[in-house]
């Protein structure tokens, strides 16, 4: 599971490289074998929520060494980078679940995924318009601080 690739057949190959450029650190593909530890390093997530993570769906089917030791791939690190974006947006861990179900169903689940990230992507909005009325009026009373403070120190200097 993790990153899911595609290929068009008139556009070529296409990866959904989900979270964006990959990020410094890592191995080339092929090498690319990080233990439980060097991932939590890599991502500033607990080893325990990794393994948590596996246990409820969200990061399903990792590789394993021979001793058992997992084994994630840039591919894993990709998809976790995602799973850190969709936590970002507000989504619940049950939808995220659910999108991880989604994807690994496959292509007949894209309309349902769509469905998923556009009314996320609603709900992003809507907490930046609000964020934003917020900004506002902190702005307007740093503002106001800021000219009383102005006055009081020329009306000190008199």
């Amino acid at each position: 599971m993790t990153v899911t690739e595609t290929t068009g057949e008139d556009t070529g190959a296409r990866t959904d490289t989900c979270a964006g450029p990959p990020q410094g650190d890592r191995r080339p593909d092929g090498a690319d074998k990080y233990t439980i530890s060097e991932v939590a390093a890599l991502t500033g997530l607990s080893a325990h929520t990794l393994r948590w993570y596996e246990r409820i769906g969200l990061m399903p089917h990792i590789d394993r060494s021979h001793t058992g030791q997992r084994r994630y791939s840039n591919r894993d690190l990709d998809w976790l980078a995602l799973v850190g974006k969709l936590r970002l947006t507000g989504m619940p861990v049950a939808d995220m679940v659910r999108y991880a179900e989604m994807v690994r169903e496959g292509d007949r689940t894209y309309a349902d995924r769509f469905e998923l990230l556009k009314a996320t992507r609603e709900d992003v909005v809507a907490r930046i318009a609000e964020l934003q009325g917020t900004l506002a009026v902190l702005d307007r009373k740093i503002g106001f601080y800021a000219d009383a403070g102005r006055a009081l120190a020329s009306e000190r200097s008199r």
